[in-house]
């Protein structure tokens, strides 16, 4: 079985909404990282030299290959990534070997099957 790490980074406002419709679309299980920080094309607004930043999330997510691309664009679409500038982005990258993952192979088996 190949995987795919989902990565986003949010607001932490989205992050439970996230991690849920993700969840109902396929993933097994989640890990979210507090008070990451991070520039998009435009630079923060300051106030009185205080930087008036959105607290962000990071959320990974090791999913089978052949659900990624349908909780990728869930993702999107919960977070509203299209809809507002500056929300949030996900990406996935290919992962070439993982441990720890045998219950997770086991739940998945059938789902993939299905896919296929």
């Amino acid at each position: 079985m190949h995987f795919k790490l989902i990565i986003t980074l949010i607001e932490d406002s989205k992050t439970n909404a996230i991690v849920e419709a993700a969840r109902n679309a396929g993933a097994t299980g989640s890990t979210v990282i507090n008070q990451a920080r991070g520039e998009g094309v435009e630079k923060t607004k300051t106030f009185f030299g205080l930087n008036l930043e959105t607290q962000r999330d990071m959320i990974l997510l090791l999913v089978e290959e052949h659900l990624s691309r349908s909780i990728l664009e869930t993702i999107a679409q919960v977070g509203e990534f299209d809809e507002k500038p500056g929300v949030g982005i996900a990406f996935q990258i290919d992962v070439e070997d993982a441990i720890g993952v045998s219950h997770q192979i086991q739940r998945l088996t059938s789902v993939v099957e299905n896919e296929l």
